[in-house]
């Protein structure tokens, strides 16, 4: 009999957010990891979609044992309530994270993980199975191979480099690898508002696929066809019924995300997007552009584009596990006993139980699969989920079974994730009494929500047929004002909407009489709160004065002036108010010369 070796280290495959979670996990019960990242650093996959925000926030994306480590390290901590872009979580979270001693004596970068096994034996063989070492093989750089020897796995490696086929039946359909060796099929969520805005722009671009990455793709495409002459935009999906493509709109436990439907809708039935319902992928062809043949009710149809963005979701890749026993769900291809908990079809990622490693266990004894990886293809993965998967575990790999055993999380409640905004290319359609289609990820990559980095960088985003709101506490003074600043120095050229996030009664009558000073008339103005049209209709949101707080709308830009307070120094009434309306009127003379792309 061999002797277990619990001297060796644990194997960590993937240095993102769960793998580093792994390690963090592993360095408070005093166990040594070695982390096997095949990117040249931490975060490699994030970082390909770094211009996306996630729909979750900072306090969904923060796993406690890491917060534990960077603490005494002197790590500022985000603003928990903000959405961060895949940037930041690199930049601000794992970053930061990997320069921690104990995490980076851990860290082998560009070392790619081939294959997996037990030491001296393949898969049929099972004497003294669990007592043995697990093999991890790993190519370097430079293509050196070398096998290491750990007690344990923890696969985190995630699903981004594997996305799903753009054919029916889960297949590629003919003429596909052709299609992408010519690159007239992208990369899933490229950066089309910014760095790849040329590779778009003045294009006639398809999109297939029902899920969030889908809708996120289609926003920015919006954009584009308003600001760039000759751009076509054309949707394919499976399903038969639009309706359902938008999502939960305000019903939705992540507001964020909620917003991607509403908006969405709009592009559609303003003209903007193409929609083409119950299309069925079956052929492509390539010439000068990209042929697309599918079928429909109506027979074969054929669009021709310049270039096609997949948005079918993800699948993992089980190539490297081929030696190691895994029991998996036969649909989703998730530890078996966590497939019935995660199925798209009747849970959301709000309504996944909390599970650990005795749910993710396999029959190789310490070989786990976590992360997104451990949702197979289920979409409704959320990182917080997957920090208290490797709690459990590595609770579990220390002998502490009643830790390991004891799971909870405390979710959004997120039940129009099963309900809209489906994932695969290749869901049936449907009519209204049939299963919905499965959801796109909710929280965690690959599916996050697209935006961009700053109205700055990107002036002709807003400068045709821009929305700004603007936002105070009561909406009777600082956002009227600026509202009606904005409207009389832009004409009508920019849509303007103000709201306040505790509306008063009526508007401030020195507010009103301020103004009314330089002849602009907002007495007929009333008070409101922010609703989701507005949202669906800005790209701009400011908030005015150091107690008006709204939280990170992805999709949409968010900017605050700290506007001047004249009672601080003494000054009150109508003194105190055109200073207050002085200060606003310069802040929107500058903010509409920049809509209007002036730059003097």
């Amino acid at each position: 009999m061999t002797e277990r070796r619990n001297d060796l280290p644990v194997a960590i495959i993937g240095a993102g957010p769960v793998g580093l979670a792994t390690a963090a996990n592993l360095i408070e019960r005093g166990i040594t990891p070695i982390i096997f990242e095949k990117g040249a650093d931490v975060g490699s996959a994030i970082r390909q979609w770094g211009h996306i925000r996630l729909f979750s926030p900072w306090r969904h994306n923060i796993d406690p044992a890491s917060r534990r480590l960077l603490e005494p390290t002197g790590w500022s901590e985000p603003r928990l309530t903000s959405l961060p872009y895949g940037a930041e979580l690199v930049e601000k979270y794992l970053k930061p994270l990997a320069a921690v001693p104990a995490i980076n004596a851990a860290l082998r970068t560009s070392a790619k993980v081939t294959a997996v096994s037990r030491v001296g034996m393949d898969k049929s063989h099972s004497r003294d199975r669990n007592e043995r070492p697990f093999l991890v093989r790993v190519e370097t750089a430079d293509g050196t191979v070398r096998d290491h020897q750990v007690r344990a796995v923890v696969d985190t490696s995630g699903t981004w480099a594997h996305p799903n086929p753009l054919g029916q039946a889960g297949l590629p359909a003919p003429g596909e690898a052709e299609a992408m060796m010519a690159g007239l099929i992208t990369e899933p969520l490229p950066d089309i508002t910014g760095a790849d805005r040329a590779l778009f722009a003045g294009k006639h671009i398809m999109v297939i696929g029902a899920g969030h990455s889908a809708a996120n793709t289609l926003l920015a495409l919006g954009q584009l066809v308003k600001n760039e002459p000759g751009t076509r935009v054309s949707w394919a999906v499976r399903g038969a019924d639009a309706s359902r493509l938008y999502g939960g709109g305000d019903l939705d436990g992540l507001p964020a995300r909620g917003q991607l439907g509403t908006r969405l809708r709009g592009l559609v039935e303003d003209g903007h997007i193409e929609l083409h319902t119950s299309f069925t992928t079956t052929s492509f062809s390539v010439s000068d552009g990209l042929a697309v043949t599918g079928t429909t009710p109506d027979g074969d149809v054929t669009l021709d584009v310049d270039l096609l963005i997949p948005a079918t979701g993800f699948r993992p890749d089980l190539e490297i596990l081929r030696e190691i026993r895994l029991e998996l769900d036969p649909i989703v291809e998730a530890p078996r006993d966590l497939g019935p908990l995660i199925d798209p079809e009747f849970h959301s990622c709000g309504t996944v139980p909390a599970h650990g490693a005795s749910v993710l266990a396999h029959p190789d004894r310490d070989f786990y699969i976590a992360g997104m990886k451990s949702y197979g293809r289920a979409p409704t993965f959320l990182l917080s989920t997957g920090y208290e998967q490797v709690r459990s575990i590595v609770a579990a790999l220390a002998g502490d079974r009643e830790a390991a055993n004891q799971v909870h999380l405390d979710l959004p409640e997120t039940g129009v994730c099963s309900t809209g905004l489906g994932g695969s290319a290749d869901t049936p359609a449907a009519d209204a009494t049939e299963a919905v289609e499965p959801a796109s990820s909710c929280c965690a990559t690959p599916e996050p929500l697209l935006d961009r980095h700053g109205l700055k960088e990107d002036p002709l985003m807003m400068r045709n047929n821009a929305g700004v709101l603007f936002v105070c506490v009561k909406n009777g003074g600082k956002s009227q004002m600026a509202g009606g600043l904005m409207r009389h120095l832009t004409g009508g050229t920019v849509t303007v909407y103000t709201a306040g996030t505790t509306p008063g009664a009526v508007l401030n009558a020195q507010s009103v009489e301020s103004l009314a000073e330089l002849g602009i008339d907002i007495s007929g103005e009333h008070t409101k709160s922010i609703t989701a049209e507005m949202l669906a209709d800005v790209d701009l949101i400011i908030t005015l004065g150091s107690e008006a707080v709204v939280d990170q709308i992805p999709g949409i830009e968010m900017r605050h002036w700290d506007t001047d307070e004249p009672s601080l120094r003494g000054i009150d009434g109508m003194e105190r108010m055109r200073l207050v309306r002085d200060d606003i009127h310069v802040r929107v003379k500058d903010l509409a010369a920049e809509l209007s792309g002036d730059k003097s």
